[in-house]
């Protein structure tokens, strides 16, 4: 009988699981995580929880507030489930820490040495983007994997590990087959996003539609002795997703709608980045404006002469902006709808 601080215990060990995850996990590790899903198949859905709260912290990285003093209503409006985000904030206070200041040894993108004597800024795609034989276009998260097997009957990729996002060429007479653990992603003309990691398969569509088939209903059904009758493919449209469990007991997947929120929240790591070290401010500024409509002026020149720090979406112009309103006591000024002054609080 499980003891009442058990559940406690699980919470927190799932926190750290996906913490550490997020850094990478030696051979040992992926051992021991993978022998702690296995014994207690509720494990699984803990760890998909604290990921999505993690994704909420990662969204920080992301965030794209209206130049207003109030702070942004989803990322900080209170939940009814604290201690979850609690758990998952202690576990992840490393990691939340190098979005906003780049740090030594930060996984998502190479930095900068902390002894570089001089200034320097990036500008970093950070993933692999590649076009299959066929006009296929593929973006692959980075320390992502792909194999490809095309054939004249079909197109066939295996995602051996990571994340990637697939743009699929249109051909009705060759399929075009993403597999990953065990389960099969079918499309003929579409785009959809898969990440693979020990405890499932992710599934998003952002357009047309794709067929999910998976070998662990057949597993499952067997173990209970019904008869092994593979169940019709999933079907999957845009704007929807279906989680695929690879737990030993697994929970059949299901098909939920996501919205346009969401869907960005999934995709925000195809963003590139900029990154900067002891960069002057008016540096900084140009590089923004080199990536963006949006313009950001000088309204102050001495501003910049300031030195900052830190990776940011290239496209985030109001996340960069109020970040230096919070740090630096820098204000922005809307000017018009393109224009953005910035200037010292007096």
């Amino acid at each position: 009988m499980a003891t009442p601080d058990e559940p406690r215990r699980d919470r927190a060990a799932a926190a750290a699981w996906v913490a550490r995850r997020d850094r990478g996990l030696t051979a040992g590790e992926q051992d021991d995580y993978l022998q702690w899903l296995r014994d207690d198949p509720q494990r699984a859905a803990l760890v998909a929880r604290h990921e999505a709260t993690l994704r909420r912290l990662q969204g920080l990285a992301a965030w794209q507030p209206g130049l207003s003093p109030e702070a942004n209503p989803d990322l900080f409006a209170p939940r009814r489930r604290r201690r979850w985000l609690g758990l998952t904030l202690a576990a992840a206070a490393a990691v939340a820490a190098g979005f906003f200041v780049a740090r030594p040894g930060s996984r998502p993108v190479p930095s900068v040495r902390a002894t570089a004597p001089v200034a320097s800024s990036q500008y970093l795609r950070i993933n692999e983007r590649e076009a299959l034989a066929d006009g296929t276009v593929v973006e692959l998260r980075d320390g992502s994997r792909i194999e490809v097997a095309f054939t004249p009957a079909e197109r066939r990729v295996r995602l051996v590990g990571g994340e990637a996002h697939f743009t699929v060429a249109k051909n009705p007479d060759r399929p075009f087959i993403v597999e990953a653990g065990g389960v099969a992603v079918r499309a003929i003309g579409t785009a959809f996003n898969v990440r693979f990691d020990a405890a499932a398969i992710d599934v998003l569509v952002t357009e047309g539609r794709v067929q999910v088939e998976t070998a662990v209903d057949i597993r499952a059904a067997a173990a209970t002795g019904a008869r092994a009758t593979p169940p019709p493919p999933l079907l999957v449209a845009a704007s929807q997703r279906t989680v695929v469990s690879l737990t030993p007991v697994p929970v059949g997947p299901a098909v939920i709608s996501v919205t346009p929120e969401e869907v960005q929240e999934v995709l925000a790591w195809q963003a590139p980045r900029l990154q900067f070290h002891e960069t002057p401010l008016a540096q900084a500024v140009a590089e923004f404006n080199r990536h963006n409509a949006q313009t950001l002026i000088l309204g102050d020149p001495a501003l910049g002469t300031m030195s900052i720090g830190g990776t940011f979406r290239a496209d985030n112009v109001a996340g960069f902006v109020r970040l230096l309103e919070v740090t630096l006591g820098v204000r922005g000024e809307a000017r018009g709808p393109n224009q953005i002054v910035l200037t010292r609080v007096p």
